[in-house]
């Protein structure tokens, strides 16, 4: 199947990582033009260069996205090298685990701005151009945390959450610009974060890794951890004007993980 993205701007943040790097590699596959944007630019580069080795167009930009005063510069210079961005795909960081209570108000202020804020910011920044063309993805990734709240991860849990409630709302405003906005809910991918929130769980219970990893795994009903480009593949087809009436919703990735309806 052509997904007609041939010749599209794509940015891509925190396309230095392992989702978003997926996501990055599968958009440039279909011939999309990738800003592999990241605050890390070594990380960002080597995505950047992977994609190039494929005889794909990418270039590396070191972005932070919760630093707001960027946002022109930073715009102005994807449209000078591949035009304005047709897809753009919100993927932040996330924030150590936690539990909800306690935390102190400047923490919760911190993730805000970095992890809401910032994507708003960017969004709103980038929906005039996709107006005029009539044209437009806006993908945010977040977290099966904000379908079922995972324990110990009580900021993220909360704050994602807001990006749901913010893409339904603003699905239903730019529908008739054709564009679209949806939320992707990754599972348990086989990445970094996964590793880490491994190893977290494992010393807060004195077990070995191996041991938590075989129980997570054992939740899963296709019993595995899923492979980044699963995750890249799936947002990939939501960028694409083949998804064009897919919009205001939230889908997941997680190989069945989540329980509930």
């Amino acid at each position: 199947m052509d997904l007609q993205l041939s010749g599209k701007t794509a940015l891509v943040f925190g396309a230095g990582g392992g989702l978003g790097g997926a996501i990055a590699r599968s958009l440039a596959a279909e011939k999309a033009n990738v800003v592999v944007a990241d605050i890390d630019l070594a990380a960002a580069e080597k995505t950047a260069q992977a994609i190039e080795a494929q005889g794909h167009k990418a270039f590396a930009l070191q972005w932070d996205i919760g630093d707001l005063s960027v946002i022109g510069e930073r715009l102005a210079l994807i449209a000078s090298t591949f035009g304005p961005v047709d897809v753009l795909v919100n993927n932040t960081g996330g924030p150590p685990p936690t539990p909800a209570a306690g935390q102190a108000p400047e923490i919760w202020s911190k993730y805000f701005d970095s992890m809401v804020r910032s994507v708003i910011a960017v969004t709103d920044a980038i929906l005039p151009s996709m107006r005029e063309r009539g044209f437009g993805r806006i993908i945010t990734s977040t977290s099966s945390g904000v379908v079922a709240p995972i324990a110990n991860l009580g900021i993220s849990n909360s704050l994602r959450l807001a990006l749901v409630g913010w893409s339904k709302t603003l699905a239903r405003e730019v529908g008739r610009d054709g564009i679209t906005a949806n939320v992707v809910l990754p599972g348990r991918i086989a990445t970094g974060r996964i590793v880490f929130l491994d190893e977290q769980k494992a010393k807060r219970e004195d077990r070995p890794v191996a041991d938590v990893t075989k129980e997570s795994t054992g939740s899963i009903p296709v019993g595995r951890y899923g492979d980044p480009q699963e995750y890249g593949d799936a947002v990939t087809f939501l960028a694409s004007p083949r998804a064009s009436y897919i919009t205001g919703s939230v889908i997941r990735i997680d190989g069945g993980l989540l329980a509930n309806i």
